[in-house]
């Protein structure tokens, strides 16, 4: 597996223990940045100035000034939100020639603000329009899992892809991504990382590149669940407050519709092993009938609030400039042209009727739970050539995440895989600001899940 950085709270009492430095931490991620494994990461890597900011840091603790656990540590940015001085291209040829972000945007400026190193723009899906993660532009980060089975590279999930990478390879100690319809937890299932979507008015989402303004949001992935929701209370500027609970306390709905369907062997083995570890530890398991899970795929066939909102975001840009934009891309983008008005304001209210069915079926449940996609991450290769095996998988890649989007829900994908397998994440999620509650849940949940903790990159 991977070799990630080890969690914040190890890595403070490391630096408070003097075993290692802030400056040590980001020159090791640098030289990790340098090699093959790390191509197509970042888009840009600012990396010196990140040093500068940790030898800072470095010096504020030796003077006794109390810091937060990210001041001085290394994280990344995906290529979607404005830096200042910095194009934001969110990975397309379209907006390279674009003028460089007047400022930071406010998630941004909150991390610098919390003394977070950033070391560089990641690598995503053009414009944030899917959950493989492939770019046929800047090239596609190789998931590091994938090392392991000594075959093809594997894809790493988009559309947070490099962010995802960043983490995992030890690049960065968490990554700022975005989530639409599952670009934070797709890519840290297929990973092996911990991805945290909150509700989305929890976070603003000024200076971003949008997709979707019904559906994205800003979010974070690491390590550990612990680790999203430091990084979750500085770019929401609140922090969160975990309800944390005894696992015999738990009530998960387990849903007999859609989200269980035609899974990989792999994923269908490491999700039974997790819940019957759940199941030993006392959390209350309870299949359910979820019929607006069924729904889904009618509402949003002509292709939902992303295909309508993009098109509004980019028919310009398209007409005039076609020709640079990932074909696959414009394809998704092209379908909102055919969404009416009407069709626009009809899924708007039948969204808002679904929610609050969801949530009267789900009331008394602390989560839903479910593998977070039904496959491990397949070979980058036939992916790159083959359209209908693209977006064939792209669906499935999107299938149970985006459920959560529609819900206007806050979702969690943690590590649920054995040392030996690919990796498989397996998703918590409920409705409207139930955050705090989800978080919660998920601390408790953490260990049993994932009792075995990944090995981490050394610091000496």
């Amino acid at each position: 597996m991977p070799l990630m950085l080890p969690d914040l709270d190890t890595l403070n009492a490391r630096l408070r223990d003097g075993a290692t430095s802030r400056a040590q931490i980001v020159e090791q991620a640098a030289a990790r940045a340098a090699t093959p494994a790390a191509e197509a990461v970042f888009l840009h890597s600012t990396f010196e100035a990140a040093a500068q900011v940790a030898r800072a840091a470095d010096a504020a603790s030796r003077a006794g000034k109390a810091l937060h656990p990210l001041a001085g540590l290394p994280v990344s940015v995906k290529d979607l939100y404005d830096v200042a001085g910095e194009v934001t291209r969110a990975a397309s040829l379209v907006r390279a020639d674009a003028a460089p972000a007047a400022a930071d945007a406010p998630v941004v400026a909150r991390l610098r603000a919390a003394g977070a190193a950033l070391v560089g723009r990641t690598n995503m899906t053009e414009f944030a329009f899917s959950g493989v993660g492939i770019n046929p532009h800047y090239g596609t980060p190789a998931n590091p899992a994938g090392g392991d089975t000594g075959g093809a590279a594997r894809i790493p999930g988009g559309s947070s892809s490099g962010a995802a990478v960043s983490v995992a390879l030890g690049l960065a100690v968490a990554a700022l991504g975005s989530d639409t319809g599952g670009s934070i937890r797709i890519p840290a299932a297929l990973c092996g990382i911990t991805g945290f979507k909150p509700t989305a008015r929890r976070v603003p989402l000024a200076g971003a590149f949008p997709l979707s303004y019904t559906l994205d949001t800003a979010c974070a992935m690491a390590r550990t669940v612990g680790d999203c929701i430091a990084v979750d209370s500085v770019i929401a500027d609140s922090a969160v407050l975990p309800r944390v609970t005894d696992a015999a306390a738990t009530r998960l709905a387990i849903p007999r519709q859609l989200l269980l369907d035609d899974l990989d062997p792999v994923v269908a083995r490491a999700f039974d092993r997790a819940l019957g570890r759940l199941s030993a530890a006392g959390v209350r398991l309870e299949h359910v009938d979820l019929p607006e899970l069924g729904e889904l795929a009618a509402l949003n066939a002509h292709g939902g609030f992303s295909a309508a909102e993009a098109y509004a975001i980019h028919r310009h840009l398209l007409a005039a400039r076609r020709d640079r934009y990932d074909p696959r891309v414009a394809s998704r983008i092209d379908r909102g042209a055919g969404i009416s008005a009407a069709d626009y304001i009809d899924l708007g209210r039948a969204r808002l009727d679904w929610i609050a069915r969801m949530e009267t079926r789900l009331a008394g449940f602390d989560a839903v739970v479910c593998p977070t996609v039904p496959m491990v991450a397949p070979e980058i290769g036939p992916l790159r050539t083959d359209d209908a095996h693209f977006f064939r998988v792209n669906a499935l890649l999107l299938r149970n995440t985006s459920a959560f989007n529609f819900f206007d829900g806050c979702s969690l994908s943690m590590p649920c895989h054995a040392p030996d397998e690919l990796p498989v994440g397996l998703m918590l999620s409920h409705g409207p600001m139930r955050d705090a509650a989800l978080l919660g849940t998920a601390l408790a949940l953490e260990r049993i899940v994932q009792p075995i903790v990944q090995p981490s990159a050394r610091d000496d």
